[in-house]
């Protein structure tokens, strides 16, 4: 029976207002349905990253600036060689970041650092590369002086409006004097932690490890070491894995991760793949040229093992780790895969949402048998070669080190106690605060009649190094 007012025993008026409130409630679930789908959660999940990214970089900002110094704007200069740079650095300038809104980076001349430390490996081109292609540098100055004269640091600070000049707290000495003193005699210098684990002389060391014929293909199409066919679990897919003594977190993946976010609805997705191992100006060069054939950066990182096989030897020098957190810090990088299959294939292109996958013509030698890698994305029609703009790559940098054995052999050995110095003094340092904490709450507790005195606390903690402390500093902790 059909609905009508005289069925109902309602008014006419009644019998509208329940029809609009029944399409009413119909609207609204349609409308609750529609800001529910899959798409519409995606979208609300993205814009709460970025809102979460933009409200944790204000948090830091705010613990980390100065009270007596104005949030509008704190400017901070970093300088350094910055020879082949690495995910340390990317850190140190992260760090440096946090303690203002305006990160100045100066990059050293060839000569003075010629002088100081002898000839860099990388040229003053490849060095301002890669300082400009870190997310956390707002600014790049080329040619300062490794060390820095009053008169230069003052007109550096007039110029560039500097608030802070910071460093890392390991100590840089050069002539038997610190190359900050005059930014500490100003009253302007800040330390940060160094990044403990990775140096530029560990890595080094570990290239040297490799023969000048680190890697060949005889002709039979078998790969050798220094003339010598490699072991069988070196050319069969076996677990291969570089050792490093950094130790790789969880938080500090999600802090290199910052920017980090899913590409925007309807944007074009480029993908490409590498190992990209001592990642350097020649990577940065491809990615930011890669970038142009779409709207988001997606970059595949291949593991250990995976870079082991098809390239042999030692490679890579650097572990999966350490090579994500260089891709990572790099600005033109939307996000990364880890550990991606090194054969694409359909279902891998479909679920990322790829719409162009670019590899450059000048790339690490990699031996795997004939398969094409990219055969399925040529296929589908969108593969795309770039012709690279350089020739960097990893095997360039292991030839200027064996060019240079001698000189490089000596600068990493100095190099080598000069840190092993730092890390004695960094860990007697510890455990010196914490038998001072322990004499602080003795002396609290029941201060004895030496602490009324003012007499001196000896500490003998390692037992190769004795402290001497008086007991006001003691008591200030």
């Amino acid at each position: 029976m059909a609905l009508s007012r005289r069925n109902c025993g309602v008014s006419h008026l009644e019998f509208e207002a329940g029809v609009a409130f029944l399409a009413g409630i119909v609207g609204l679930c349609v409308w609750l349905w529609r800001r529910n789908t899959p798409e519409a959660l995606e979208q609300k999940l993205m814009q709460a990253e970025v809102r979460i990214s933009q409200l944790r970089r204000k948090l830091a900002e705010l613990q980390t600036i100065p009270k007596n110094v104005s949030r509008a704007e704190v400017r901070i200069w970093m300088d350094g060689a910055f020879d082949m740079m690495h995910y340390g650095h990317a850190n140190a300038f992260r760090q440096g970041r946090l303690m203002g809104t305006h990160l100045v980076v100066g990059v050293n001349d060839d000569e003075s650092i010629a002088y100081a430390k002898g000839p860099p490996l990388m040229s003053e081109i490849e060095r301002h590369a890669m300082v400009e292609s870190c997310k956390w540098v707002d600014e790049v100055v080329p040619r300062v002086p490794y060390v820095m004269s009053e008169e230069y640091l003052r007109w550096v600070i007039q110029r560039y409006h500097i608030d802070y000049v910071v460093h890392g707290d390991d100590p840089c000495i050069v002539d038997g004097r610190d190359v900050y003193e005059s930014a500490q005699a100003l009253g302007k210098y800040r330390t940060i932690p160094r990044t403990e684990g990775v140096s530029t002389t560990e890595i080094v060391g570990r290239m040297l490890l490799l023969s000048k014929d680190h890697h060949q293909v005889d002709g039979d199409g078998e790969a050798v070491v220094a003339g010598k066919a490699l072991a069988p679990d070196q050319q069969q897919f076996g677990t291969w894995i570089r050792e490093s003594k950094f130790m790789t977190t969880s938080r500090m993946l999600n802090l290199f991760s910052e920017g980090c976010s899913q590409p925007p609805a309807d944007s074009r997705v480029v993908y490409v793949d590498g190992g990209w191992d001592m990642f350097h100006a020649g990577h940065v060069q491809f990615l930011r040229a890669a970038r142009t054939f779409g709207d988001f950066l997606l970059v595949g990182v291949h593991n250990d093992t995976i870079v082991n096989h098809y390239r042999g030897s030692n490679f890579p020098i650097m572990n999966l780790n350490e090579r994500v957190l260089s891709v990572l810090s790099c600005r033109f990088t939307g996000d990364v895969v880890i550990n991606p299959p090194w054969h694409m294939t359909r279902e891998m292109i479909a679920a990322l949402k790829i719409s162009a996958v670019v590899h450059g013509t000048t790339h690490d030698k990699n031996h795997d048998g004939g398969q094409d890698p990219y055969a399925v994305p040529k296929a589908m029609g969108i593969f795309h070669e770039l012709n690279s703009e350089g020739t960097l790559t990893v095997d360039v940098i292991i030839d200027r080190i064996h060019a240079n054995r001698e000189r490089v052999d000596a600068k990493v050995a100095k190099k080598k106690l000069s840190e092993q110095d730092y890390y004695n003094y960094a860990m007697d340092s510890t455990h010196l605060m914490r038998a001072l904490r322990l004499v602080a709450r003795e002396a609290h507790r029941d201060p004895p009649s030496a602490f009324l005195s003012k007499d001196i606390v000896s500490c003998d903690l390692t037992h190769s190094r004795s402290f001497v402390v008086p007991v006001d500093a003691v008591c200030d902790i």
